[in-house]
């Protein structure tokens, strides 16, 4: 079983930025897409940006423009960078295979955009 660990989350001031890391191992990046995923309170999880093994980068109109989803396979890890939040991206974050999750998931990390 494939352990994620995000980090990075925190208070944010609407239009602040931030910058979120996945650590898994090597394997997860080489071998699959990959995406960060969210979910707000009362909300269905939803996917916010994926990349592909090849480096090809995806997003909702909801954030495209916005975030910015890299990875660093040697170093095992993974960044979501997130500019001009605002309060609707409040959420807890995770990262996991796109976009078919597998069944677990990290403990995720909580952004909260709020003056």
């Amino acid at each position: 079983q494939v352990q994620f660990v995000e980090s990075g989350g925190g208070l944010v001031q609407p239009g602040g930025s931030v910058r979120l890391s996945c650590v898994a191992a090597q394997s997860m990046f080489v071998f699959n897409d990959m995406g960060w995923y969210r979910q707000a309170p009362g909300k269905q999880r939803e996917l916010v940006a994926s990349i592909t093994i090849g480096g090809l980068t995806n997003y909702p109109d909801a954030v495209k423009g916005r975030f910015t989803i890299s990875r660093d396979s040697a170093k095992k890890t993974m960044y979501l960078q997130m500019n001009s939040l605002n309060p609707e991206d409040t959420a807890d974050y995770y990262c996991n295979r796109a976009p078919r999750p597998y069944d677990w998931w990290g403990q995720g990390t909580q952004v909260t955009v709020s003056s």
